[in-house]
């Protein structure tokens, strides 16, 4: 089964850490996606850019909309994410446990799954 952790930190304008801290962490995150590699666990996992530089796209009505970011709503933005093929949940879980980011962010666990079943759709051909 396919699993994403997805981590979620403060948006750019909250507290940061210093130089130092932001290095051990980013070091810690690193052997952590090598550790899943080497265990193959790890199908992909990228850090993301800020939200500054994100865009968002919407169409209501027939009318597309474009907001660029940085987004004043936002608690929290997707920091980074891992996709994993783990055998079941809790193996899911136990690598989401073994995270070093949930000790600063929020790392959220996902099931890969298809959408059409949320709205009661038999899977496309």
């Amino acid at each position: 089964m396919s699993y994403m952790l997805l981590v979620f930190q403060p948006p750019a304008s909250g507290p940061k850490p210093s130089v130092e801290v932001g290095r051990q962490r980013y070091h810690r995150m690193m052997r952590f996606g090598q550790d899943l590699a080497a265990r193959g666990l790890l199908v992909a996992g990228e850090s993301l850019g800020s939200d500054a530089s994100a865009t968002r796209i919407a169409k209501r009505a027939g009318k597309s909309s474009v907001f660029d970011g940085p987004f004043a709503e936002a608690k929290e933005i997707v920091g980074g994410f891992f996709l994993l093929n783990c055998a079941t949940r809790e193996e899911a879980l136990a690598i989401a446990n073994e995270c070093p980011a949930i000790e600063w962010a929020t790392v959220e666990l996902r099931e890969l799954g298809p959408c059409w079943e949320d709205i009661g759709l038999t899977p496309p051909n």
